[in-house]
């Protein structure tokens, strides 16, 4: 599986890591910055966009970007493809030298995301998908679970800590899941829970407040990886601009969908 987008991706993602990685252990050390109450941004989260939107201009020139720190690059509308990034998902984890971080690229023509990558890199895992063509770790075919009842599903997500997100709405959901599965986890990097459960680790996901460089990525995973993504409040809308994630393979998809539609409704 490979194409010009892909390899590029995969390049920038790899440089972007290499880069982090050599902060990691001075994680401590480095220059931080608080965009609000509990959401962080340091040197090196810019750093490493500057890193990938370089390799991306430097291939694509003209290609539109979305980018976490960078925002808006050129204009979507006048490009037809754009690139969505996040630098570094997981940013407080790294602070603390908590592994579970990631690099998340996508790009996505007018309607279609095109290819995706999540780079991990502490374990150096490389999560890739092409439209049509399937997802991968590390050159090798994933698909997602096969757990067909929710009673046994491990299920990921993510908590409210911003303080336009509501906590209230959120918990009725979480005691629901927690009380009809297996179990709930929330690692704390949006990019990686995706792609965890595109690789069978994880049968299902739900999240609110999610932004793009968070989602594209993943939501290409699941789908190439034969799961299913959808809005958690509108099964109409796209999960990757309206930030709301409802995803698992497609019987967990299902019954957590059928289990969380109540508090979605309220």
């Amino acid at each position: 599986m490979s194409s010009p987008l892909l390899n590029t991706a995969i390049g920038a993602a790899r440089a972007a890591g290499n880069l982090i990685m050599r902060h990691y252990q001075q994680a401590d050390q480095l220059k931080v910055t608080a965009k609000q109450a509990n959401d962080y941004v340091s040197e090196v989260d810019h750093a490493a966009e500057a890193i990938i939107i370089d390799r991306i201009h430097k291939a694509y020139p003209r290609h539109a970007i979305l980018a976490e720190e960078s925002g808006e690059l050129n204009n979507h509308n006048n490009n037809e493809i754009q690139w969505i990034i996040d630098p570094l998902d997981g940013t407080t984890n790294f602070l603390h030298r908590n592994p579970q971080f990631a690099v998340s690229i996508a790009a996505r023509d007018r309607t279609e995301l095109e290819v995706a990558v999540v780079y991990a890199p502490y374990t150096q895992e490389l999560f890739t998908a092409m439209r049509g063509s399937g997802a991968q770790l590390d050159g090798r075919r994933i698909r997602v679970s096969h757990t067909s009842k929710l009673s046994e599903s491990l299920i990921g997500t993510g908590f409210p800590y911003r303080e336009d997100q509501d906590v209230d709405a959120y918990l009725p959901m979480l005691k629901a899941v927690m009380q009809n599965t297996s179990g709930v986890r929330r690692p704390g990097a949006a990019a990686l829970d995706p792609a965890y459960l595109a690789a069978g680790r994880l049968d299902g996901f739900w999240e609110q407040g999610l932004q793009p460089w968070d989602t594209a990525a993943g939501a290409l995973l699941i789908k190439e990886a034969g799961g299913k993504i959808t809005d958690l409040y509108d099964s109409r809308a796209n999960p990757v601009d309206s930030g709301n994630v409802l995803a698992g393979n497609q019987k967990i998809h299902a019954e957590l969908e059928r289990l969380l539609q109540p508090f979605a409704a309220e």
